[in-house]
């Protein structure tokens, strides 16, 4: 639970480093309270099927999309890449997958121009 809070207390710094395990921890705290979110949305008829969102999905997915791409672009910091990456999104599938693999990587061992090594 602590990397998902620091990522939350740092939501709006997009300099420096994070470690994977920061990163994915997110991703998978991410993706359990999405789960638990649209089985309460389905649960109390808050779901709308045209859209595909239900209230309270859609209210933790605004207030978490700032944290989550300021830690996708210090992710992409800490393997040497410049935050301009994540505009392969923009690109159907091929985006995703190359993006994926780059958060998959491991770190740079040392300082880059980005900032010391998180690990260290």
């Amino acid at each position: 639970m602590d990397w998902y809070l620091k990522v939350l207390r740092q939501y709006s710094d997009f300099e420096g480093r994070a470690q994977r395990s920061e990163y994915w921890f997110f991703v998978l705290i991410n993706v359990i309270v999405t789960f638990i979110l649209a089985f309460l949305d389905s649960a109390f008829g808050m779901f709308d099927p045209q859209t595909g969102w239900g209230v309270l999905s859609a209210v933790y997915a605004l207030a978490l999309f700032l944290p989550s791409l300021a830690v996708s672009v210090r992710r992409l910091h800490d393997t040497g890449r410049s935050g301009w990456w994540m505009l392969l999104l923009f690109v159907p599938m091929v985006g995703a997958l190359v993006l994926i693999f780059f958060f998959v990587l491991e770190s740079q061992a040392d300082a880059n121009r980005y900032g010391m090594n998180p690990k260290r």
